[in-house]
């Protein structure tokens, strides 16, 4: 396969970049490192630095090669951030996706699998694992951004085949170190709690500890990106093969609080992590559990990294790469 990824320089994107190069395929990336790192891009990856937004510079490296087919990832992440700027986040997750959609519809680039988040699907009842077909409602400017990018597409189904993948909480790095987030603003815990594994944060504040869960913090399906990586190739191949679309939860099925992952991780390193309880952040959920059924009845799925100590420690690992690299 030949295939076009934005944001290919950001923690997903350069995972699976490498996940598809490792397979054999071509990969081409457009990323302007906004937030993405050059440092993550695959050395035998083709890469291009500009906007999304860019019309020209776009438009001419899709006539120029055959790409079978998109895997948009670019996009602002950050739910708190979301709440002070929603503007920024319509404009760039929304406006700036549905732009580069066009000028692939209009450059015969029907093929997209979309980047999307389980954020979109708001709060949900507890105890209730999250099915693709529940309402889609978000409570923080980001989830609707993503959702708001999803309904174009459902929308133009004519126009495209799409696959529609909503991650829930995506943490751990390559198991061989070749990528990994890389990130100054992380709002990431599994993230947080490695950079204070290593000294380079003095602790780490649980946000919230009186929600209607088990212990009082917040419930996250954890998913190793690199079990996410190989769900973008087998999502891949099921779109070209069928030509048809689909929306899938991305997720293990299985969920740990707050607390339960910091006491892992304190497990693991013998109690390095220091903690202590803050507010909870406006526009974060109490619980998100996926149900991945869908998945695993429509592609060739199995992972490989369902372990969240395997996870935290990747994670721990990768973070002590950089710290050597002084970065």
């Amino acid at each position: 396969m030949n295939i076009l990824i934005t944001g290919g320089a950001g923690y997903i994107g350069s995972h699976t970049a490498l996940a598809l190069i490792d397979s054999g395929h071509q990969v081409t990336i457009i990323d302007d490192l906004s937030t993405g790192s050059k440092q993550l891009l695959p050395h035998n990856a083709k890469f291009i630095k500009c906007n999304i937004n860019n019309e020209k510079v776009v438009t001419k490296l899709i006539k120029n090669n055959k790409f079978d087919a998109l895997i948009h990832f670019a996009g602002f992440i950050q739910v708190e951030e979301s709440v002070k700027d929603p503007k920024k986040y319509f404009e760039n997750n929304t406006n700036n996706a549905i732009k580069l959609f066009n000028i692939c519809q209009k450059n015969n680039l029907k093929n997209i699998i979309f980047s999307s988040t389980a954020a979109v699907y708001g709060n949900k009842v507890k105890s209730k694992k999250i099915v693709e077909s529940d309402k889609v409602q978000p409570i923080n400017p980001y989830g609707e951004s993503k959702a708001k990018t999803e309904n174009y597409l459902l929308n133009n189904n004519d126009k495209f085949k799409f696959i529609i993948l909503r991650y829930f909480n995506v943490a751990g790095a390559d198991p061989k170190l070749r990528t990994g987030l890389v990130s100054k603003k992380s709002t990431h815990l599994i993230k947080i709690l490695s950079e204070v594994v290593i000294g380079k944060k003095k602790k780490i504040t649980i946000f919230g500890n009186n929600y209607d869960t088990k212990d009082g913090t917040a419930v996250r399906d954890y998913i190793h990106v690199s079990d996410l990586a190989d769900i973008h190739i087998k999502s891949l191949e099921y779109l070209l093969k069928y030509r048809k679309s689909n929306i899938f939860n991305c997720g293990y099925g299985k969920g740990y609080s707050v607390k339960e992952v910091i006491d892992t991780a304190n497990q693991i390193t013998k109690n390095l992590v220091k903690f202590d309880y803050g507010e909870k952040r406006k526009g974060d959920t109490a619980l998100l559990i996926s149900d991945v059924s869908k998945l695993h009845k429509y592609i060739k799925w199995k992972p490989k990294y369902n372990e969240l100590n395997f996870i935290i420690k990747s994670s721990i690992d990768w973070e002590k790469k950089l710290n050597e690299k002084n970065l």
